[in-house]
């Protein structure tokens, strides 16, 4: 019985400096804002995914040439970056919940628009309010999941990126499902109605927890908590070209892997639109295991395995002789990749902010631009199968720089 009394002591020693205990679970309060905030990750994905279905439609609708559409396109890419460049600044005035709902309103209404557009012109205007909701909307989730990892003192990030996964592929499904039955403004002005929708639903337990500094303080490792500024920025400017590295294989595999499959592997189309779903499926399965693989092996590690599991994966999703073999590879490469970025991008979160959150998502975003585009020059001049190599270099890549700074960068170091 004493010894239990100085358990119960110590326990309560524990609660009265401001602690949680071990065995303490989460408030009813943080675990509603986290399911809400999952949701919202969820809600980006199925949003973003539900547009780019519909992109073939909207092409036909605005009678755009393909070199006209690609020129719009760059609208969403644009946006984006644009606004990821001082979204940071936004969440560290105002908060990053009234930042996350603000976007979260305003990316379901500007869905509806390209669809109601009539020219190329407009349809890149459009596209330009779309791309800065979109990535707006991401630094502000990312920012809110580092506070709430900071609070739960849980490596959780993982977990809310499967959950953007799981939306973008909900998303396209449905969208696929959609498509011969409903028209492009039909189809997105009904996603406009289901994501204000469910902004409205998660509006409440978002707001109605405040994480407080000192909960975010207390989760950072002993010595690691940098303040944004001049110490934060090269550890942050390093964990944004690795979060660069990886993304570019997301991007690139996003929009090459078919052609591979059907120009050098003589697949059938079906087949080969199944290319990047299996990347796609298997980056989804990687982040819901990636919380646990962190607890057990730490990021540093997680990061460098990744990196060379996916290293390895695209050498043979590149040069395998096979389309099964490809496709192994393919899985390989999503299960290495899947959570490079989002460790990437919390870790930065946790050094520099939401500006740092901001700078690492602006570098892992030109990624996912940079890779479509690089990959055609370099089929232009050598060949496809050359050409996604890079993505096997750059995971490569990733993998040493987080080796080679573990000690500096990285919290287990």
């Amino acid at each position: 019985m004493p010894t239990l009394n100085k358990i119960r002591s110590a326990l309560a020693g524990a609660k009265g400096r401001g602690g949680q205990s071990p065995i303490d679970a989460p408030s009813p309060d943080l675990r509603r804002f986290r399911a809400a905030l999952t949701t919202f990750f969820a809600l980006d994905g199925f949003l973003f995914a539900g547009w780019v279905v519909r992109i073939p439609a909207v092409k036909e609708q605005t009678g755009a040439s393909a070199s006209a559409l690609g020129l719009a396109l760059l609208g969403v890419s644009a946006g984006a970056v644009a606004t990821m460049v001082f979204t940071g600044r936004l969440c560290s005035r105002f908060g990053n919940q009234p930042v996350v709902l603000a976007c979260a309103f305003l990316l379901p209404v500007s869905i509806a628009l390209p669809p109601l557009t009539h020219s190329a012109l407009t349809l890149g205007l459009v596209l330009l309010v779309f791309g800065a909701a979109y990535g707006g909307m991401n630094v502000a989730l990312n920012s809110t999941a580092v506070d709430l990892i900071a609070a739960l003192r849980r490596p959780v990030m993982p977990g809310f990126h499967a959950a953007f996964s799981l939306g973008g592929m909900l998303g396209a499904g449905l969208g696929g499902l959609l498509a011969g039955h409903l028209s492009a403004t039909r189809h997105l002005l009904a996603l406009t109605a289901a994501g204000l929708a469910v902004a409205a639903l998660g509006a409440r337990p978002l707001l109605r927890h405040e994480l407080r500094p000192a909960q975010r303080a207390a989760a950072r490792p002993e010595g690691g908590a940098v303040r944004p500024g001049g110490r934060a920025r090269l550890p942050v400017a390093v964990l944004g070209v690795i979060a660069l590295c990886t993304a570019y294989g997301e991007g690139a595999l996003a929009d090459w892997s078919a052609l591979h499959l059907t120009d050098d592997l003589d697949a059938s189309a079906g087949l080969a639109a199944s290319g990047y779903s299996v990347f796609a499926g298997a980056m989804t399965l990687g982040r819901l295991m990636g919380t646990t693989l962190v607890e057990r092996l730490g990021p540093g590690r997680v990061l460098v395995v990744g990196g060379l599991l996916g290293s390895c994966g695209m050498l043979l999703g590149s040069l395998g002789p096979t389309v099964w073999l490809v496709l192994g590879g393919f899985v390989l490469t999503g299960l290495g990749l899947a959570n490079v970025f989002p460790i990437a991008i919390g870790r930065a979160g946790d050094l520099g902010g939401p500006d740092g959150v901001a700078a690492a998502s602006t570098f892992g975003y030109g990624g996912i631009l940079l890779g479509p585009v690089a990959i055609g020059f370099l089929t232009d001049w050598f060949s496809l199968p050359t050409a996604l190599l890079t993505v096997a270099l750059l995971a490569a890549l990733a993998s040493l720089t987080a080796w080679a700074t573990r000690h500096a960068v990285l919290p287990e170091a």
